[in-house]
């Protein structure tokens, strides 16, 4: 068993480091896996059969929605309508300006389901006009990229879809049981920077003067897409007007009308998002095929429950297990892309979880907190490069920065170990109102 999981594991690094996609690394490994240990398997049958299992499944149909959604937003004019908006309700907060970058990330997350789209959209407008303003660009960059990660963690999520289809959980379930911790979090960042500008009074410039009753009601009326686009989306998935995939589709409409309204949408833009939307679900398609078979491979070859039985034999705490797998999955993230950690590791991990007497919906939300971190984290981590595109600051500046942001993910994942409610508190108080 050590021999197949030594070379499984020397396979993946070679391929991926060969600079193969990453779906079809996955496969790859998965078939010289069963083609050396196991060679009387019918590959090319069990391959065929995962591919179909793994894409036909109805809940997959939301992601190309949500994601053609933020594609749409992403050329519109949304982000600096968010900026105005939210810029004259936190200049009296200490950080002022500086929260634009946690709240414009926060209120996009809820409606588009990328970390990279929400830091890429956001982060185009906020970075400029803090700079221009006189902000420090590192710590600038570092809430950027800490709180580009909500993208993930507040609905609708493509990671929390695909995680839904692979443990076989509700996705809208998934959706409702990230609200409360992905506010949390965002005032996490919120304190934070608070805390940071109460330390350094003399840096932060000075705060806008002459507000006006008449400003505070232009930046709400500017706020007004933002707000209309998120009651359709969570608000039809919350009410149980709309399943995920029909919010959605209402996404769609909605992102539609608001590039029509400001007059953004032209048949090069439209196709261009298009064009967007299919090769990003292609890419996840992809990887999801490439690590289901994998997984299906690893299963045959029993190396799941070899590791299980190996772990579960330590006689771990709860607490303890979800500490290893922390760490476990924090060092994952250094090298490898977080959807792919999630569906290549989840046969093993899912069950441990479960035995230990978490929830499954916990478990979920668990993952989409490690996978931000992996954003986040060098050298590897998406986030840090998109900033890098956006502002030209070096990698290992914005991880230094990001690095505070860090640290309170990883304590706020530690305290919903300790607190799992705070994750399930609002799925079932919905389903026991439904």
């Amino acid at each position: 068993m050590t021999a197949i999981m030594l070379t499984a594991f020397g396979l993946l690094v070679a391929l991926l480091a060969s600079g193969v996609w990453v779906g079809l690394g996955l496969a790859g490994v998965g078939i010289l896996s069963l083609e050396s240990f196991r060679g009387f398997m019918p590959v090319e049958k069990l391959l065929a059969q995962t591919v179909w299992n793994s894409t036909t499944s109805a809940e997959l149909v939301a992601l190309p929605l949500f994601i053609l959604m933020g594609e749409l937003l992403f050329r519109s004019r949304l982000t600096q309508l968010l900026f105005d908006g939210l810029a004259p309700w936190v200049d009296r907060i200490p950080g002022r300006l500086l929260h634009t970058n946690i709240l414009g990330c926060t209120l996009f997350a809820a409606i588009s389901g990328s970390s990279a789209a929400t830091t890429a959209t956001v982060g185009r407008i906020t970075s400029s006009e803090l700079m221009a303003r006189g902000y420090d660009a590192r710590i600038a960059a570092g809430s950027l990229a800490g709180a580009g990660t909500l993208g993930f963690l507040i609905p609708p999520s493509t990671i929390m879809i695909i995680y839904g289809v692979l443990a076989q959980v509700s996705i809208l379930k998934m959706f409702i049981a990230g609200i409360v911790p992905g506010l949390l979090l965002a005032l996490a960042f919120m304190v934070y920077l608070g805390l940071y500008a109460l330390s350094r009074p003399g840096e932060l410039p000075p705060r806008q003067r002459g507000l006006k009753a008449a400003d505070y009601l232009r930046a709400l009326v500017q706020l007004g897409p933002v707000a209309v686009l998120i009651a359709f989306v969570i608000g039809s998935m919350l009410t149980g007007m709309a399943t995920p995939t029909e919010a959605g589709a209402v996404g769609v409409l909605g992102a539609l009308i608001v590039c029509l309204l400001q007059r953004c949408l032209s048949w090069k833009s439209l196709w261009s998002a298009l064009m967007g939307a299919a090769q990003i679900t292609s890419m996840i398609g992809l990887i999801i095929v490439g690590a289901m078979f994998l997984s299906v491979a690893m299963g045959f070859l029993n190396v799941p429950r070899t590791i299980a039985d190996t772990i579960g034999a330590l006689g771990l705490s709860p607490l303890a297990l979800v500490a290893m797998l922390l760490v476990f999955y924090v060092v994952l993230g250094m090298l490898l892309e977080g959807m792919s950690i999630i569906v290549m590791t989840l046969p093993i991990t899912l069950p441990l979880i479960t035995q230990a007497g978490f929830d499954p919906i916990w478990f979920g939300v668990f993952l989409v907190l490690v996978v931000e971190m992996a954003q986040i984290t060098p050298p590897v981590g998406f986030n840090l490069f998109v900033i890098n595109g956006i502002t030209g600051m070096k990698i290992g500046r914005i991880a230094r920065a990001v690095a505070p942001f860090f640290l309170i993910m990883v304590a706020f994942t530690l305290l919903l170990a300790v607190f799992p409610q705070i994750v399930t508190w609002l799925p079932d108080l919905v389903e026991a109102r439904g």
